[in-house]
């Protein structure tokens, strides 16, 4: 798929989505918006598809919401299904790493918090200064920065504005590594590839009861995981996963 604000480079079961504006520093209008939610749903649809990486052009990951395209347009970048951007509202099933070069401020902060993992360069920022201009961060970042770090901290961040640097985003666990400028998407493409070598489906269901098991009563924890479980012991790669350690091989997974 080639589209002239977002590029997809799939390979070795990862897809490479790449927002490609450098020149208005990867800002979201909705052409944009629609081509990222397009991008998503063919990798989420493909069988040859089992990690996500987002990445981006130039030397800023996103400015968020191009506003210089609203007050020509109107149009805000808000998609029917995946809402703002194309993937705030619904981002991925399958797993996702995020590779944030530079700054992620706003609505770029915002995309970098749907995916799983972050590999951020060491001149990477992070921050959410929509107070600053009168708005909040209704993009997901008042909703999901509190989830992924002190809610001290995030409401500092929040209230404030004020950006914070790669290495504090490491030490608070937003981010999950920190490599040298230029090295961002090279470090996320690796991991992504670790994570698809493993059984794609045990993979999802392990993101999917991670994330909905937060909310779940303590006490059913265990008794609601086992539909779940069972599915994944009962599967056709379990099976595999199991001949292949006693036949001393790579596994071959049918994600079934």
């Amino acid at each position: 798929m080639s589209e002239s604000s977002v590029r997809v480079d799939v390979c070795d079961f990862v897809s490479t989505i790449t927002l490609d504006r450098p020149q208005v520093r990867n800002a979201i209008d909705l052409p944009t918006a629609l081509a990222l939610e397009r991008a998503l749903d063919d990798a989420e649809r493909s069988g040859d598809v089992r990690v996500i990486v987002l990445a981006a052009t130039g030397p800023v990951f996103s400015a968020g919401m191009d506003l210089k395209a609203l007050t020509q347009t109107g149009d805000r970048p808000i998609t029917r299904r995946r809402g703002a951007f194309g993937i705030a509202a619904h981002p991925p099933e399958k797993p996702t790493v995020a590779a944030v070069q530079g700054k992620a401020l706003g609505g770029g902060l915002e995309i970098a918090l749907t995916a799983d993992v972050i590999v951020a360069s060491e001149d990477a920022e992070f921050g959410l200064p929509e107070v600053k201009r009168g708005l909040i961060a209704a993009a997901g970042g008042v909703l999901r920065l509190p989830r992924r770090i002190p809610r001290n901290i995030a409401l500092e961040m929040i209230m404030t504005g004020a950006p914070i640097s790669a290495q504090r985003a490491y030490e608070l666990g937003l981010v999950n590594r920190v490599v040298p400028p230029g090295r961002a998407l090279d470090v996320a493409l690796e991991l992504a590839r670790e994570i698809a070598l493993n059984a794609p489906l045990a993979v999802r269901m392990s993101k999917w009861i991670a994330d909905r098991s937060v909310d779940w009563p303590a006490g059913e924890l265990f008794d609601r995981m086992q539909p779940k479980a069972r599915l994944i012991r009962e599967s056709k790669d379990a099976a595999e996963g199991a001949l292949a350690f006693v036949e001393k091989r790579q596994p071959v997974w049918v994600g079934e």
